[in-house]
């Protein structure tokens, strides 16, 4: 199997990204294929598809921050079941991700990740690939080592129509196992960066991140 990296739309290998997206994610999680042209030519985001005799079987997309120090994975998919195409991925994108950190002179902090709650939003259809069920990649990602960020979590869609996005965590994987807490201005600095490309933000959010500016600590929770 290969790690591919995409960085231009026309790559033959993003129809197959997009199309496992799209089979996948509900539509508010997915950006529509033409305004995918400036991410993928953004040196800061990272596409990578695992590829298996030509064909693409799963992907992930993430991005590191050198000044907080910080990563965030954007997706994770898995497009066929019994080829251990997770691990390949979470493995492949750690190396990058330390090799990132590495060459900005650090050990990396951690990682955020947007984790689906089927406990309280159970209609999400997961391309019919059992490895892509909420509830299994839920566990899965607590066995990575992910923590829930204690505070309730929306985010603006990514249709950008200004609606609010619900039945999700955000959540994080420590550098250091140990570590309980996380700065909440971290956090809210991170989230408005991350989402600046969308212009339309829903009221939700907006409250949620001067929640955030006005806190002092996050508890990291078991997720």
């Amino acid at each position: 199997m290969e790690y591919i990296r995409i960085n231009n739309i026309a790559d033959p290998l993003f129809r197959q990204v997009h199309e496992l997206l799209s089979e996948v994610f509900p539509p508010e999680e997915v950006l529509e294929y033409s305004l995918w042209k400036e991410p993928l030519e953004d040196p800061g985001i990272r596409v990578f598809a695992a590829v298996h005799e030509g064909t693409v079987v799963g992907t992930t997309e993430y991005r590191y921050y050198p000044d907080w120090n910080v990563a965030m994975t954007d997706f994770t998919i898995i497009g066929r079941e019994g080829l251990g195409i997770g691990r390949f991925l979470a493995q492949n994108r750690l190396k990058d991700l330390q090799m990132l950190a590495a060459d900005n002179g650090k050990d990396l902090y951690g990682m955020f990740a947007e984790i689906y709650d089927p406990y309280r939003v159970e209609d999400h259809a997961f391309g019919g690939v059992k490895p892509m069920d909420p509830f299994v990649r839920r566990e899965v990602l607590s066995h990575l080592g992910y923590k829930r960020l204690d505070f309730p979590y929306v985010h603006p869609s990514w249709q950008g129509d200004g609606e609010a996005v619900s039945g999700l965590d955000l959540c994080f994987i420590p550098g250091e196992e140990d570590m309980e807490q996380l700065d909440a201005s971290l956090v809210a600095d991170f989230l408005t960066r991350y989402y600046a490309v969308l212009e339309d933000k829903p009221e939700a959010w907006l409250a949620m991140v001067e929640q955030l500016r006005a806190a002092d600590k996050l508890t990291l929770l078991p997720l």
